[in-house]
């Protein structure tokens, strides 16, 4: 068959018109010579390659000739976009293609004098005088103004108590459209240039930090052409804790006492949210409203490292429901003034 055009297309040969399109526009952006500055002289010709394989494929007539006869069948002097006259139809050039998915071309072309045949490709400047279409993405001489910054994209970073406590790295998968450049250069019409992109994020959540902190990451939000780029604001947001609440630096826990261990005493075992054990003694009677206060054992305080807010122990006294009337003769024995 000669030039395999799906193999160049990367395509499989039941493609689809919308199949056709997207392998173009992905190939084109990555084979445009002005992406290549480099290895220019390829690129040319891959791009060129590229073009002649999705002019033929995305017309019926001319997919139905070359998936029967080859590209010999449609020409009868090889390749159609080569310099012969005789061939059976007339081509689009590579550059009128290209400006049909993106609006126009980022490279000027000329054409030889008298030639009436396919155009020569001149890369990577304006020729004739004429206006460059395109600009640098910091130029803001197009509109006369500063390019202006949309307001920045906010999104809840929740934690738990445990990792607002002793600190944690916390990594985030990000994705986002971003315009496409040419070598520096974009497009006026480079709405269809926009391609997503990923991006995994490191917060590393201080300990301390409250619910409302902003962690911004500068120019991470979408991206559109003749404006910045929004930031990206990560919000934190607690999560409920089974058993601590947080009152600014402080924790609050309720913890459950008999009758019996509000007047004669006991012992409180409490498991911190870094997972050390406390034992706090209880010798005072619990009386309504009793609060324990547990010093510098509250949340770490950001703006002071090494000090911490306070912990307060809130007591329930369950009472019985019923006492029988020697319980209640010990009771008025052992509470007799």
């Amino acid at each position: 068959m000669g030039v395999d055009y799906y193999n160049i297309l990367k395509v499989e040969r039941n493609a689809t018109e919308d199949d056709l399109k997207k392998s173009y526009r992905k190939l084109a952006m990555k084979w445009h010579p002005d992406k290549n500055p480099t290895n220019k002289s390829d690129a040319e010709a891959k791009f060129k390659q590229i073009s002649e394989a999705y002019e033929v494929l995305s017309d019926e007539k001319k997919r139905r000739i070359y998936d029967q006869y080859g590209e010999e069948g449609l020409s009868t002097g090889g390749s159609p976009f080569g310099n012969n006259d005789d061939r059976g139809y007339n081509p689009r050039s590579a550059e009128d293609i290209f400006a049909e998915f993106f609006g126009t071309s980022p490279f000027a072309f000329g054409s030889s004098p008298n030639s009436g045949k396919s155009k020569r490709f001149s890369y990577g400047s304006d020729t004739g005088g004429s206006d460059n279409m395109f600009r640098t993405s910091s130029d803001s001489s197009t509109t006369g103004t500063p390019k202006k910054k949309p307001p920045p994209i906010e999104n809840s970073l929740a934690c738990s108590l445990e990792e607002l406590y002793s600190g944690s790295t916390r990594k985030m998968k990000i994705s986002r459209m971003v315009v496409e450049y040419f070598n520096g250069y974009i497009s006026p019409y480079c709405s269809k240039s926009l391609v997503p992109e990923t991006e995994i994020l490191t917060i590393e959540v201080k300990p301390g930090w409250k619910k409302g902190t902003k962690i911004t990451f500068p120019d991470k939000g979408n991206e559109q052409p003749n404006q910045l780029p929004a930031d990206l604001v990560f919000v934190i947001n607690e999560k409920p804790h089974d058993v601590f609440t947080r009152d600014g630096n402080d924790l609050i826990m309720t913890q459950k006492l008999t009758l019996a261990q509000a007047i004669g005493g006991t012992t409180v075992n409490i498991s911190t949210l870094d997972g050390r054990n406390l034992s706090i003694p209880v010798k005072d009677i619990v009386t309504p409203n009793f609060e324990l206060l547990v010093p510098n054992e509250g949340m770490p305080i950001a703006k002071e490292p090494g000090h911490n807010g306070d912990l307060r122990v809130v007591f329930e006294v369950a009472f019985p429901h019923k006492l029988s009337a020697q319980q209640k003769k010990a009771l008025k024995r052992a509470f007799a003034t």
